[in-house]
């Protein structure tokens, strides 16, 4: 993981494999395991691949609930971050594609 300053950024983070882009100069722990997960995913499917299904996922989300915020925090590798991004070992103990068992959204 390489951590890459980019003040202009407009989220809080944001995984490139092998990159993390950050807006602040010391993001904390728990931002940096979240995007630490997403490399994993990144890893598992292939960046292309990573991106195309996160993109189609998010507009399946977006049509079924109608806004924004809910059909972001409803991609599965969304979900499987904000879940475990406090678990700063779960990237170790991780199954394979694990993002899976996060595909059946929930409203929030």
């Amino acid at each position: 993981m390489i951590v890459v300053r980019v003040p202009f950024l407009w989220v809080s983070g944001m995984a490139l494999f092998p990159f993390v882009l950050v807006r602040t100069k010391q993001p904390d722990a728990v931002l940096l395991h979240h995007e630490r997960i997403h490399l994993r995913q990144q890893l598992e499917l292939g960046i292309v691949p990573f991106y195309l299904w996160y993109l189609l996922e998010y507009l399946l989300r977006r049509w079924q609930y109608g806004d924004h915020y809910t059909a972001y925090r409803n991609i599965s590798f969304e979900r499987e971050a904000f879940e475990n991004e406090a678990h700063l070992t779960y990237w170790k103990t991780r199954r394979w594609y694990g993002f899976r068992a996060y595909l059946r959204p929930h409203g929030l």
